[in-house]
């Protein structure tokens, strides 16, 4: 060693700590590599992609050959600047040495190339990988010796090699993915796929037409009656009944009815002979199952029962949908009658809407627990009947009763803006 000279000797230092600082940098960027990106990227055919994944389905192994090589490359370095320092200060050039390598170290080997592959991981990590692999062909017995003991200590402290290695991200994760897209994925879109996300949360309660909204066909009526709902109807299923709808027959669809109509065909029997059965759901099936469970059946509408058999409102297909996808099949008539909206920025809202409905029509945040309905969720605040007049607070926004009607709550005057007192009641 005494004969080669100190030019040489700086080269081989030079060359150690640029290993170093591959095998730093490499380590970082191989194990910050988003693993979905990593797998598209492998799916569509990217070279350093297939070897990066093929290296990491065995992180254990990676790892042990990036620290063999790393520890191996910095306690050559720091031999070699023993051996410099000596021949050019003596023993105290030892002490100065060993404080210089450690701050080169630091800063060329570790800080700097491990900071610059935390940021482009991908960028350090496809060329090492290209490294890697026949690196690891090369070192296996001794890579796998290492691993050996380092996993038989892992289990003796109680922890399974194995252990972590799922990438498979829980709902929330998910959730939280979507959010944080940003512009990779347009606002609306990440509405839909949150509102896809929500559907095991929302049962068919939640989206149902009440029992008391429900159109439908009593075969009990004259039949004039009967042909004006036929042709009057904005509905193409239409539930049919014997006098009232704890008594439904089923269902008809009217693009196989108009057809006998205007062929003067149709009668009471033939009616019948085209009602199709029902489809009951339980009302607190999730709408993702209920969702599978039309498309299973080849249904678009059912009818929601209790846990007695009663039937308490009907759901359909497009219901659903629109809890993804938002307003897009409901009548424009139907939507002025039940929002009207009023010159000082407030709405004239019917009792019946439901909250979710509201919420996602006016864009307010009542919460969607509790009562169904709008009419509901007054009754439960101010647990009794209300008089036209009466103003309260629900859940900061104001809301003012407009008309009542026996036992029910018909028109409501709606605030869109919170207010930061919750707990008003007034009466005028």
């Amino acid at each position: 060693m005494d004969n080669i000279p100190l030019s040489v000797l700086f080269g081989i230092l030079i060359f150690l700590i640029i290993l170093s600082a591959f095998f730093s940098s490499s380590e970082t960027g191989l194990m910050t590599l988003n693993r979905y990106r990593l797998r598209h990227m492998a799916r569509s055919g990217h070279a350093g992609a297939l070897r990066a994944q093929k290296l990491l389905e065995r992180p254990d192994r990676l790892i042990g050959l990036i620290l063999l090589g790393n520890n191996f490359v910095n306690i050559l370095a720091s031999a070699l600047t023993t051996v410099i320092a000596f021949r050019m200060g003596g023993e105290t050039g030892i002490a100065i040495g060993a404080g210089l390598l450690t701050l080169v170290v630091l800063i060329f080997a570790e800080v700097t190339p491990k900071t610059l592959a935390a940021l482009h991981p991908e960028r350090i990590a496809f060329p090492a990988a290209f490294v890697y692999g026949p690196l690891l062909w090369l070192l296996y017995p001794l890579v796998w010796g290492i691993n050996l003991i380092a996993n038989a200590l892992l289990k003796l402290i109680g922890v399974q090699p194995g252990e972590g290695s799922a990438t498979a991200l829980s709902q929330e994760e998910l959730r939280t993915v979507v959010m944080e897209a940003g512009a990779m994925i347009p606002k609306r879109h990440q509405g839909m796929l949150l509102n896809i996300l929500d559907l095991e949360k929302v049962t068919v309660e939640d989206i149902m037409v009440p029992r008391t909204e429900i159109h439908g066909i009593d075969l009990e009526d004259d039949w004039s009656t009967i042909v004006r709902q036929i042709t009057g109807s904005s509905y193409t299923r239409i539930p049919v009944y014997r006098d009232s709808i704890d008594n439904v027959l089923g269902f008809i669809h009217l693009r196989r009815v108009l057809p006998l109509l205007l062929n003067n065909k149709l009668d009471c029997e033939a009616l019948k002979g085209l009602v199709r059965e029902a489809l009951y759901i339980p009302e607190n099936t999730p709408l993702n199952r209920q969702l599978l469970n039309f498309q299973r059946a080849r249904r678009r509408v059912g009818l929601v029962v209790d846990e007695y058999g009663d039937i308490k409102g009907l759901a359909t297909l497009e219901d659903i949908l629109e809890e993804v996808v938002g307003e897009f099949t409901t009548d424009p008539a139907a939507l002025i009658k039940d929002y009207t909206p009023q010159k000082d920025g407030s709405y004239l809202v019917n009792g019946s809407v439901s909250v979710r409905e509201l919420n996602r029509t006016l864009n307010m945040t009542l919460p969607a627990n509790g009562p169904r309905t709008l009419n509901g969720r007054v009754l439960e605040y101010l647990e009794n009947i209300p008089e036209a007049g009466t103003s309260l607070l629900l859940n900061g926004y104001p809301v003012e009763i407009v008309q009542t009607h026996n036992n029910l709550v018909k028109t409501l005057r709606v605030y869109t803006k919170r207010r930061q007192k919750t707990q008003t009641t007034e009466t005028t």
